[in-house]
């Protein structure tokens, strides 16, 4: 994905049948890098994903030519698994924050994280983010995008996640 070329847009309906095939092509790649444990027995679903476009957080990386590209929720704070942190704390506990929850992008493309980073923090000045110990590939991402780690938070069925926050100045926030 050249990112030049390229947009987000919010997810539509219509576009749940491609959303499912990144998603398929997301797992995919996780289970060749060794990742086995993070996405299983279905999620993230159908349901889930139409439950964020309905919400209004479901956005869809759009590539040359109009393919659908990337898929992401971008979820506003606060966020009840990062109410307790473990091993840590969050760089900053106090301003509003968005979460980048259930990043997958289709097979065969790239930059799809730096295209939802860019996008992300053209909103927000705070951004929180989680991922599996076994996801590798997304640790990487998270870490070369300027990410600091904060700790591990539990997820709603007690599954740890690696946690990591990005601030930028306060001042970016107000314009």
């Amino acid at each position: 994905m050249d990112t030049s070329e390229s947009f987000i847009r919010k997810a539509r309906p219509e576009d749940i049948p491609s959303i499912l095939g990144i998603i398929a092509d997301a797992v995919r790649t996780m289970r060749a890098s060794g990742n086995l444990h993070q996405w299983t027995d279905g999620y993230p679903s159908r349901d889930t994903i139409a439950a964020d476009i309905e919400n209004g957080v479901g956005y869809l990386c759009v590539g040359p030519g109009g393919t659908s590209d990337g898929y992401f929720a971008m979820i506003p704070s606060p966020e009840p698994t990062y109410a307790v942190i473990y091993g840590g704390e969050w760089l900053d506990d106090s301003r509003p924050y968005r979460v980048i929850h259930r990043i997958a992008g289709r097979a065969g493309t790239h930059g799809i994280f730096s295209a939802i980073m860019e996008y992300a923090f053209s909103v927000t000045d705070n951004v929180r983010i989680d991922t599996h110990a076994d996801n590798h590939i997304m640790q990487h991402n998270i870490l070369k995008h300027g990410f600091t780690f904060c700790g591990t938070i539990l997820l709603a069925n007690g599954d740890p996640r690696l946690a990591y926050q990005k601030l930028l100045p306060e001042t970016l926030a107000e314009q």
